[in-house]
């Protein structure tokens, strides 16, 4: 008999919330939509004065007005003494998984880098300030290392005794439900940091606070909360949203949509569209066909998404110059789809029609740090059905839903 489960997702507890509320203006039956940033702004960053100061953050990380976050902190008279940049770097321009290294804004503003020789902020630079502050854009999902690099940034504050600020800002998919295996013991990487499902469901400021509750619970945090925000939105149904692509690949909210069910297939032979017009989008290989694999994909009645045969010739990443053959995703309804259930269908699909091409055992290590766990990818290639699969990793989402109901604190 299949195995079903049951959970709740409720509000954050009220000691947690006098923390948030701080520093945002009071709350009213309308309020407009104002990011952590704008926030900080319309109270002309008091709450960083006298304090100096050090920014994670990279070119998406602008006021609703597209001011740089940097440059408005500086028209306030901030004292900011450095710059951080995650992944890709500051200016978004970094192929994912190469090293970045330090770079200069202006004549004397310093851009460290957080994704080079180390990933954790120096107690060197951190004694030299007073407030790290972290604005960047998630995606909502997992394996997008900026959460990684917020999380190791509040253990070496934490370990400085330095207060650490986030600027809020919008899960774009936040209207999923939590989905996914939970980070098992063992299996954490720069991909999969912590312990919460692959579709947390989570702001960046709620995953801040979640994490100091119950991992770093001595952490001196403040969360500057947006405005006018509705969880039960896709960011950019949200009147006021403005799309900055906080990496190179993720070009549009609806590729953050598509993101969970396509990027395991980094950690296979399948081109994932990286070096297309479409990364995430769509997917190929030489080897692949499209129609075979759309008949496989059909037998699971996905909801919300239809399939199209396509090709591409990728000018970078797998494949680069080689014409692949493929599938491109195409989303009929987000209240429908359901991203996590979506990519282990394809990856079920995948390894019915090319078990010795996908070579899922030899790829092992790479896939397990997405996936969190070895169970997902050994399920597949015990050719488990796909209905235990998803159960399986529902069941784990939904155990973390009632560990841990108090977690968000926009409705």
């Amino acid at each position: 008999m299949m195995r079903t489960c049951s959970g709740r997702f409720r509000l954050l507890p009220a000691v947690l919330l006098s923390v948030v509320l701080s520093w945002f203006p009071a709350f009213g039956a309308e309020q407009v939509f104002m990011y952590g940033v704008d926030v900080l702004d319309s109270d002309t960053c008091r709450g960083l004065e006298g304090r100096k100061v050090g920014l994670i953050t990279n070119m998406a990380g602008v006021t609703s007005s597209g001011e740089p976050n940097y440059l408005m902190m500086l028209r306030h008279g901030v004292d900011l003494r450095f710059l951080m940049a995650p992944e890709h770097g500051f200016h978004i321009d970094v192929a994912a998984g190469r090293e970045v290294t330090d770079a200069r804004l202006l004549d004397s503003l310093e851009v460290h880098s957080l994704y080079g020789k180390q990933r954790k902020p120096s107690r060197e630079l951190l004694e030299k300030i007073d407030v790290l502050v972290f604005d960047l854009q998630d995606i909502g999902t997992r394996c997008y290392t900026y959460i990684s690099t917020m999380w190791y940034a509040m253990q070496a504050a934490r370990e400085t005794g330095t207060a650490f600020v986030v600027l809020d800002r919008p899960n774009p998919i936040s209207p999923f439900r939590v989905d996914g295996f939970v980070t098992a013991p063992g299996f954490r990487s720069f991909v999969a940091a912590f312990d919460v499902p692959f579709l947390h469901g989570m702001t960046v400021g709620e995953l801040a606070l979640w994490l100091a509750e119950h991992h770093l619970p001595d952490l001196h945090l403040e969360v500057v909360r947006m405005t006018g925000y509705d969880r039960r939105m896709f960011a950019d149904e949200i009147e006021g949203f403005r799309f900055y692509s906080p990496s190179p690949n993720i070009r549009d909210v609806e590729t953050a949509v598509v993101y969970p069910a396509t990027v395991f297939l980094e950690a296979t032979a399948i081109s994932e569209g990286r070096g297309t017009a479409l990364p995430f989008k769509q997917f190929g290989a030489p080897f692949l066909d499209p129609e075979a694999l759309i008949s496989v994909l059909e037998q699971f009645q996905l909801q919300g998404v239809r399939w199209v045969p396509t090709s591409f010739r990728p000018a970078s990443s797998k494949y680069a110059g080689e014409l692949c053959r493929g599938v491109r995703i195409e989303i009929t309804s987000r209240s429908q789809f359901q991203p996590f259930r979506t990519g282990v269908a394809l990856l079920v699909a995948l390894y019915q029609l090319y078990p010795q091409q996908l070579d899922l055992d030899s790829r092992g290590d790479f896939f397990d740090k997405l996936a969190g766990t070895a169970l997902l990818r050994r399920m597949i290639t015990a050719s488990s059905p796909f209905e235990e699969i998803v159960t399986a990793a529902r069941c784990q989402a939904e155990a973390f839903d009632r560990r841990f109901p108090q977690r968000t604190v926009y409705p």
